[in-house]
């Protein structure tokens, strides 16, 4: 009797150089004790024989619905259907734009398309087109999706040019497989022990698109100095990453920040308080849930000169200020129906009082207050203390990690929902 197998991974290759490594990620999954189905792209034939696949898994390798020799006349759904994750090696820029804008033109992309499991790519390509203003939109929009990717390497490409496209090591991607995959068995467990977070086994925030500011912003004085604050950035991504874990769709408005975004979410760059405000504008239609974790600047001058502003003899150098766009107000003026709005307030005396007074002022549903002065709670803190504001309830947090608090904050999220 043969060996059961702990994982079922459906494998699509695409047609790019390094399709001869989906050889070697196929087989450094199998010795993981995964059940290796394998699906091609027509191009990716003309790089490895659809009969090595064959060889390797004992299992017909699926290229073409139609093909007369294919023996499941609906094998594109079949076969997303009977897998635990789908994975791409290598994946192209045009397999990555199909998956972005639905186009379900051959097996793969409608397989895509079909398919309930996680999704995982390993792309490698010229570096010009990794770099393209197109791709990246495509990515951007795949991470919003929940594609997970391995991202390529840089080195010297198969073009002899050198740059960022380099298809990841196998050895990198089969490890990055298995932990998604261990991840998901922990979710689909009916049995949860109790050290694992019920949170992952309900994917609770499915569903949701949680829309977050984070860090700090910057306004130019002139094209060398700015006025900015201490904002790292920690806390909103904590939440950020939180939220995709439990099954969220996540995009960031990112200011400036001292630790690089978690993986798998959307992030729109933007440095000033007017580009935040624009940018969370643009985005709050198709958000449900936003959450006001950004360092935003309350004024900027009102003038920004054009050149640098020299030293001058005087001891006193004034600069008038003016009002930055109140971004919290806005959204929470112009929310739609099913939107809910968090605020953070982050203050130094008579906390909670302030934050109180926030959440009534701008008409939040709630609000996460901390004391920066207090120890381990200050701005680029691994660590938080807080205060959780509701309308009907009010929860003091101890000291713990940002992550942590991200979980709790979530809660209380859902427990708005619920009502």
């Amino acid at each position: 009797m043969s060996e059961q197998k702990k994982y079922r991974v459906g494998l699509g290759v695409c047609g790019g150089i390094a399709a001869y490594k989906a050889i070697e990620a196929l087989r450094l999954l199998q010795k993981q004790n995964c059940e290796v189905s394998v699906a091609m792209t027509k191009h990716a034939t003309e790089f490895v024989q659809p009969l090595t696949f064959r060889a390797l898994t004992d299992t017909y390798v699926l290229v073409d619905d139609y093909d007369e020799s294919n023996p499941d006349p609906i094998a594109h759904i079949n076969f997303s259907q009977n897998i635990d994750l789908l994975l791409i090696v290598p994946a192209t820029a045009n397999i990555l734009a199909k998956f972005a804008n639905g186009i379900a033109d051959d097996f793969l992309s409608s397989t895509y398309l079909a398919s309930n499991a996680p999704v995982m790519v390993a792309p490698a390509m010229n570096v010009s087109m990794w770099n393209h203003a197109a791709t990246q939109r495509n990515i951007e929009q795949l991470k919003a999706d929940g594609v997970i990717f391995v991202e390529p390497v840089s080195g010297e490409l198969a073009c002899k040019t050198v740059g960022t496209g380099k298809l990841e090591d196998v050895e990198n991607i089969a490890e990055q497989v298995m932990k998604v995959l261990s991840l998901e068995s922990i979710v689909q467990s009916p049995i949860v022990s109790s050290t694992q977070d019920s949170r992952l086994k309900t994917l609770d925030l499915k569903g949701e698109s949680l829309l977050i500011t984070v860090g700090g912003t910057r306004e130019a004085i002139d094209p060398v100095r700015f006025i900015s604050n201490h904002s790292s950035g920690k806390m909103g991504f904590a939440v950020a990453e939180a939220a995709q874990k439990r099954g969220a769709k996540v995009t960031v408005v990112c200011g400036v920040t001292n630790v690089e975004p978690p993986e798998n979410v959307a992030v729109v760059k933007a440095i000033s308080a007017q580009e935040m405000f624009d940018a969370v504008m643009q985005k709050l239609p198709e958000s449900s849930v936003f959450i006001g974790a950004a360092a935003v600047a309350d004024y900027r001058p009102k003038q920004i000169a054009e050149i640098k502003i020299k030293k001058t003899v005087n001891d006193i150098f004034n600069l008038e200020l003016e009002k930055t766009p109140d971004i919290l107000a806005n959204v929470a003026a112009n929310r739609h129906e099913k939107l809910l709005v968090v605020g953070f307030a982050a203050e130094t005396n008579d906390v909670v009082n302030y934050a109180k007074s926030k959440m009534e002022k701008k008409n939040l549903d709630l609000v996460v207050a901390n004391d920066i002065t207090q120890k381990g709670a200050g701005f680029g803190s691994d660590t938080n203390i807080a205060t959780i504001i509701s309308r009907s309830n009010q929860i003091e947090l101890p000291l713990m990690p940002k992550r942590e608090l991200a979980d709790k904050i979530l809660d209380e999220v859902l427990k708005l929902r619920a009502k």
